[in-house]
């Protein structure tokens, strides 16, 4: 049964449309979604960490500050004679000074236990609460502090706030040590709870609070949990910090036991023993993404019915006069371009300027082939004029050559990240440098392969001089390239790295192919090892490196190293393999060649294994 192309035409667009529109609602959306969270996981991450950084900076000072008045008190009360009344004055002057600071004792560890040797406190700040001036006393009694943690070298944040009170944490740091290196003294300082209350106190959906090691809250978005001092270690994502030995900030999903919603959550620890926490419901997060869906099936069901209507009308002018033009591909597939399009049809629009398109199309197709035909035998080939003179003969010649080979580094992750027209550019640039130096010292470039170059010294024509020509082109164009990276860098481009290798010996020069199609090339196992030893210098790290061979041949020319011994794929002996640093004059002077691109960092190579 036939049936008709605008048939096909509006069958195969509604169903393209509706299996687009449902599978485009379902991706889009779970696409919108994974997005969603990974910004938000991506947020509570960088919140997290930027919120500990201020803590960390907020108690560094602190700690500073403390440990200053601390040691001056600790050393007082140890040696009273020696501590002159300037050093008292500066004791009361920077404890008063110090807005944060509510009270601050030392306490000395000895054999018989720990004492308190001297304390201070600002009592117009218990006056305001209404305390009494032994409240400090209080605190320590109802919320221990961990002296003895201290006592081990340990700085210790604790939330020492009571409802009776003033917000307060409570920061122990050693500050005096004995002469076997033990602390001796520790410095026990009461501060005002606002400076780490401040960077906690956004309200947005997102949830924000700062725990110490054990997990009660120091501060938190809701100011009335951290003054209650609340402890929220039973919390799955708490739980897991405090469990978790890491000290790199983590990311986490869980579920809450109480309301059973999922979470996203991050948190990170720091040096002084507190944890930082940002988390949010996963549900807030995909409203967005649940609101996109609706609206997407919504639209795609309208713009359905409306293309069912359009592409009936659409498909009564169009689909004659592409089956006419269809045939008549027919006809030019099978190598007739003498056919005619515009004769054939005859619509005053688009299809009729496609069928003059087609008619100019076939008269170029003509051409080509007459062109094609001519030419094809010689493509791209730089001995061209060599082949018609009748100079080499088909077949091949057993000869003597340097065979070069280079390649960009990184080019397909380059490729990946830029557009056609950007990669053809830069490798139109490249290439007009590279093989102006090789023609230049009597290469022949033998082909591109990609970004990567091949070149011969030795054929078609042989030189007395030729591997040192060769050597003499790579150094040229190390230079070439960094000048081409620094004029790729004032364009805001990155640079180009290569890697080169050549190598000398026997291989077949000439012709190969066919009548139809022929090319002038180089092979043997010459070449085979050249590429090889290119592909090494990833692995060694370094743009160029020569065979013992070359060496062999101009190694009174330049300056090398031995780079080491590289086995390849192919190859049951390892090949020594060398660098090249630079010239080495008739004079004996030497001229170094080194840019900023003649050595990167080493690379794996599948088919080289450094040995």
């Amino acid at each position: 049964m036939r049936i008709s192309i605008s048939t096909k035409m509006i069958f195969l667009v509604v169903s393209f449309l509706l299996t687009t529109t449902v599978f485009f609602a379902k991706k889009s959306s779970s696409l919108f979604e994974s997005v969603l969270v990974q910004r938000e996981e991506d947020t509570n991450l960088a919140t997290v960490t930027s919120r500990l950084k201020e803590v960390e900076a907020t108690l560094l000072s602190a700690k500073e500050r403390i440990e200053v008045i601390g040691t001056l008190m600790a050393k007082k009360s140890t040696e009273p004679t020696k501590v002159s009344a300037d050093a008292d004055n500066d004791i009361t002057l920077n404890f008063n000074k110090d807005k944060t600071l509510v009270s601050l004792e030392i306490y000395r560890f000895s054999s018989q236990g720990m004492e308190l040797v001297s304390h201070k406190v600002k009592p117009e700040v218990l006056t305001q609460y209404k305390l009494p001036a032994n409240y400090i006393e209080y605190i320590r009694t109802y919320a221990p502090f961990p002296m003895r943690s201290v006592a081990q070298k340990n700085i210790e944040v604790v939330n020492s706030s009571f409802p009776i009170g003033p917000p307060l944490i409570t920061i122990g740091i050693p500050v005096l040590h004995d002469e076997y290196g033990n602390v001796s003294h520790i410095a026990i300082a009461d501060i005002s709870l606002g400076i780490l209350q401040k960077p906690f106190s956004d309200k947005s959906e997102r949830t924000l609070f700062l725990t110490d090691k054990n997990g009660m809250v120091i501060a938190h978005q809701n100011e009335e949990i951290a003054l209650t001092r609340q402890k929220f270690s039973t919390s799955p994502i708490v739980d897991k910090a405090l469990k978790d030995s890491s000290k790199l900030p983590q990311q986490t999903q869980f579920t809450d036991p109480e309301s059973h919603k999922i979470w996203i959550g991050a948190y990170s620890k720091s040096p002084f023993g507190v944890i930082a926490f940002s988390q949010i419901e996963k549900d807030k997060i995909l409203e967005p993404a649940q609101v996109v869906r609706n609206e997407t099936i919504n639209i795609a069901g309208s713009m359905i019915a409306i293309a069912l209507f359009l592409s009936f009308l659409f498909s009564i002018s169009l689909t004659s006069p592409i089956e006419k033009l269809a045939s008549l591909i027919e006809v030019v597939s099978k190598g007739n371009f003498d056919v005619k399009a515009r004769s054939q049809v005859k619509s005053n629009d688009e299809v009729g300027d496609l069928a003059k398109a087609f008619d100019h199309m076939t008269d170029g197709l003509k051409e080509r082939d007459k062109v094609k035909s001519l030419f094809s035998k010689f493509h791209g080939s730089s001995v061209a004029d060599d082949l018609i003179n009748n100079e080499i003969s088909v077949g091949g010649q057993n000869k003597e050559v340097t065979v070069f080979f280079s390649d960009i580094r990184g080019f397909t992750a380059f490729s990946e990240n830029r557009t056609p027209e950007e990669v053809v550019a830069m490798l139109n640039e490249y290439f007009a440098v590279m093989v102006g130096i090789i023609n230049k010292n009597g290469g022949v470039v033998d082909k591109f392969i990609g970004d990567a170059i091949m070149a011969v010294w030795g054929a078609p024509k042989e030189g007395p001089d030729d591997t040192q020509k060769a050597i003499t082109a790579t150094m040229e164009m190390r230079k070439a390239l960094f000048a081409l990276n620094q004029r790729r860098e004032l364009r805001g481009q990155p640079p180009i790295l290569i890697g080169m290798g050549v190598h000398c010996g026997r291989a077949i020069s000439g012709t190969i192919g066919s009548e139809e199609r022929m090319e002038y090339t180089v092979i043997g196992d010459t070449v085979n090892i050249t590429s090889r030893i290119e592909a090494s210098t990833k692995a060694f790290g370094a743009d160029l490196l020569i065979s013992d061979s070359v060496v062999e041949k101009v190694g009174e020319h330049f300056v090398y190293e031995l780079a080491g011994s590289a086995e390849v794929k192919g190859k049951s002996e390892p090949l020594k393999l060398f660098k090249v640093r630079g010239f080495k004059h008739a004079d004996g002077t030497t001229e170094l060649i080194s840019t900023p691109y003649s050595d990167y960092e080493k690379g794996h190579v599948d088919k080289v294994h450094v040995a």
